[in-house]
């Protein structure tokens, strides 16, 4: 149901899944940075970053549920989430140093692969777009394509 009670159309629980994906990304750069808990990142998302207001842009709701699970999943099975992405990542970049962005993104998107039913080419896309989203000018969305698909060929092989 939408804040006004009518139900939700596929596109609109789709955006609303994308948004939960990218603020996903965000709170786990967010508590590698500051060291905040799960509980604290997820209230603080929840209750001031989805549907909020900045500046005159309104952000968009996103799907709590979704979310909740992915930040849970990611933190749960960051080991085995990171040696995934280790193994996908070229010998001398291990995940430690890669751009903080994008290894909340691999954790996101690893939590998704390894821990939902979501077929493996919808997570890459969507996490790919959530890449050009925050990189409009560079090669990473070719480079998390790449990773994320080693990635998915490992945790879900029957996807392919």
């Amino acid at each position: 149901m939408s804040t006004t009670g009518a139900p939700l159309s596929g596109n609109q629980k789709r955006k609303m899944k994308s948004a939960a994906r990218l603020y996903a990304v965000q709170a786990l750069f967010q508590m590698e940075q500051s060291g905040q808990t799960t509980d604290q990142v997820v209230s603080e998302f929840l209750d001031h970053r989805f549907g909020a207001s900045y500046e005159g842009d309104e952000m968009i709701e996103g799907d709590a549920d979704l979310f909740r699970k992915l930040i849970g999943d990611a933190v749960n099975h960051q080991a085995r989430i990171d040696q995934m992405t280790d193994r996908a990542l070229v010998a001398k970049w291990p995940i430690a140093r890669i751009d903080p962005t994008l290894r909340g993104l691999f954790r996101a998107a690893g939590a998704e692969l390894v821990e939902s039913d979501t077929p493996p080419k919808v997570v890459i896309s969507e996490f790919v777009d959530i890449a050009r989203a925050f990189f409009p000018e560079g090669r990473e969305a070719s480079f998390v394509n790449a990773v994320l698909d080693h990635m998915a060929r490992e945790a879900r092989p029957e996807g392919f």
